[in-house]
């Protein structure tokens, strides 16, 4: 039956395998409610503590065909900008995840003070909390979404990421034609203080329907938001940026970047190929 159960955490709802961190999550809290079992002396021991049992393997890697390239990535900004009626409101906040590697829920809560923005050129973004998507029936307060420290961050615990000059550009350009949150933030909702996942998602499946030709909107390049998020990283990474310093930005640490982001940017195999070609003519 424990064999059951576990094999059960290590799957997705639709049946696919959950990544490996998931897998491990799930494990430990079920090792915790069996233990709080063993302290009301429900169970005599905790079965976990002996029970062998190796998760199935997951890939930990990007799938790079998912992973857009430079032209393609400000294709789709300017895709998400024609795109009504949100998508003029969202280039900004797509803008955060393709040259700052915010994490989706890290964007929505950007707020003006986050910001310290010159009229061009380089500026940083201090981020310090970030706002997850769980659902009203999931979440303290009743609404859609949960106020949370940054993933891998101690509660308090912020970070520091530069914003490009084009990022720069987009978010001045935001901040003077589009009206502020109540609590200042750049990406309000409609009809609420937090930007409804259903909208920036709608935006960005149209945003791609326009971008690309139907072969390839209907294969996995861009397929949902975070990509953009990988490909800054890979680019960061292939541009040079010290491993360490990407994880800073990024915050991950250097074993899961160089596990996960490494290699994901679409177009360098090509770039690869042609420098061993190049290797292998003398050249």
């Amino acid at each position: 039956m424990l064999r059951g159960v576990l094999d059960t955490l290590a799957k997705r709802l639709d049946g696919r395998p959950a990544a490996a961190s998931v897998v491990s999550k799930r494990r430990r809290v079920l090792f915790n409610v069996l233990e709080y079992a063993v302290e009301r002396q429900l169970l005599t021991t905790n079965p976990l503590s002996t029970f062998k049992w190796t998760a199935p393997k997951v890939s930990a890697g990007i799938d790079r065909r998912t992973v857009v390239n430079p032209v393609q990535a400000r294709t789709l900004l300017v895709a998400v900008d024609q795109t009504q009626r949100s998508g003029p409101q969202l280039v900004a906040f797509f803008a955060l995840l393709y040259f700052a590697a915010l994490r989706p829920e890290e964007a929505a809560n950007v707020r003006k003070r986050n910001l310290s923005l010159p009229s061009s050129g380089w500026g940083e973004i201090y981020i310090d909390e970030a706002v997850p998507y769980a659902g009203a029936d999931w979440t303290d307060t009743g609404e859609q979404r949960d106020v949370r420290q940054l993933k891998n961050r101690a509660l308090g615990e912020g970070r520091t990421v530069p914003t490009p000059p084009e990022l720069t550009a987009h978010l001045n350009r935001h901040l003077s034609s589009r009206p502020l949150g109540v609590d200042g933030r750049l990406f309000p909702g409609e009809r609420a203080l937090e930007l409804p996942k259903l909208t920036y998602m709608r935006t960005w499946r149209a945003a791609r329907q326009r971008a690309f030709t139907a072969d390839i909107a209907a294969g996995p390049l861009g397929a949902t938001p975070y990509t953009l998020r990988h490909a800054c990283v890979s680019t960061w990474l292939n541009g040079g940026v010290p491993a360490t310093q990407v994880a800073e930005w990024a915050g991950h640490s250097v074993e899961v970047l160089l596990k996960v982001y490494a290699k994901c940017l679409d177009g360098q195999d090509t770039v690869a190929r042609q420098r061993v070609e190049a290797a292998l003519n003398g050249r």
